[in-house]
């Protein structure tokens, strides 16, 4: 059997998505497309830091789970999100503990986050110019971007390595800055990642523009500088190259075009305590939170969470065999990104 397609070559299940919150300062149009009717978690029935925590040490890290990703929504609106981090990097299983963010507010941030044990970060800037950025966001206010750019550089200046910027290319968007965009990792150790749009609860919003494949994209930047497979490898299904001589890397996540279930490696963690064993599949998905604060022990708790594990090797290649082009009632930011 091809190992691409043998449900038995998936790689060890270790990484964890957790989401902060599912609120955000933004309105991204991929994410929470404008107009779109959600309702915000309650304060109550998002899972407390020490609800986390436990889910962590006594469920999770017991299963083999020893990298988290924090996300949202935007997970710096999370109150006490620092000493949260803090706590998250002491646990002593925790090899790699990263943070996906869209970065306004992150300039004052970024030395505390640091310091409590952050190394690595993901900001989302899907593009260099200001008017074209605003739109994205669905901002109608003043621009934002100059904010963002000042939480890039801070990021950059106290340390973060690898520094990762996401673009997400979006047909008669932003797609003409692609190289501009590129060209940020030839004088630095940056990593700019290109992400082909998904149409999850969005599918009409860029009518029959659709998306763009990386192929096309790896071929612009041929075309301008060359490129070649780099040796740096990130934990997710970025396929990483890089500009010749330049300092950073080029990665591209090609969900639409190049399905990479077969190399998924992690598992969702929402809000509100559900975890799913895959972003568009939830098939054995849990409610830890209610099982949690209706006292399930742990124990418990931890048997199940490994009997998904056991199950997603069939669900990622269930997965493959169907493709993950279509529509999709619920947003990004209801799934947790």
């Amino acid at each position: 059997m091809n190992p691409a397609r043998n449900p038995a070559a998936n790689p060890t299940v270790d990484y964890l998505r957790i989401s902060l919150i599912d609120r955000c300062n933004f309105q991204c149009q991929y994410c929470m497309p404008e107009g779109a009717e959600l309702e915000y978690l309650r304060k109550q029935d998002v899972l407390t830091d020490e609800e986390l925590l436990t889910l962590l040490r006594e469920v999770f890290i017991p299963c083999g789970f020893t990298r988290f990703r924090l996300t949202g929504g935007e997970p710096l609106l999370r109150p006490q999100v620092v000493n949260l981090v803090g706590q998250i990097a002491a646990l002593p299983e925790t090899r790699d503990l990263a943070m996906t963010t869209n970065g306004f507010l992150l300039a004052n941030l970024a030395q505390d986050l640091y310091d409590a044990g952050l190394r690595r970060i993901n900001i989302s800037l899907d593009s260099l110019e200001p008017e074209t950025f605003d739109r994205v966001i669905g901002n109608r206010g003043r621009t934002r971007w100059q904010q963002v750019w000042s939480g890039i550089q801070a990021a950059h200046r106290v340390g973060f390595d690898p520094l990762k910027l996401n673009v997400v290319v979006i047909p008669g968007v932003n797609d003409h800055e692609i190289l501009d965009l590129a060209a940020l990792s030839i004088d630095r150790s940056w990593h700019v990642r290109f992400i082909e749009f998904m149409p999850i609860g969005n599918g009409d919003l860029f009518g029959d523009k659709g998306w763009i494949d990386s192929e096309t994209l790896r071929q612009q930047i041929r075309q301008k500088w060359g490129l070649m497979e780099s040796r740096v490898r990130g934990n997710g299904p970025a396929d990483v190259f890089q500009i010749p001589g330049a300092k950073g890397t080029l990665g591209f996540i090609s969900q639409m075009s190049e399905c990479f279930c077969d190399r998924c490696n992690r598992m969702r963690l929402s809000a509100d305590g559900w975890l799913r064993p895959c972003l568009l599949n939830e098939t054995g998905q849990i409610d830890l939170k209610t099982e949690l604060r209706s006292g399930t022990p742990t124990g418990e708790l931890r048997d199940r969470v490994q009997t998904l594990l056991n199950l997603k090797p069939l669900i990622n290649y269930k997965q493959r065999e169907s493709g993950t082009s279509g529509v999709y009632t619920r947003t990004m930011s209801q799934i947790g990104g």
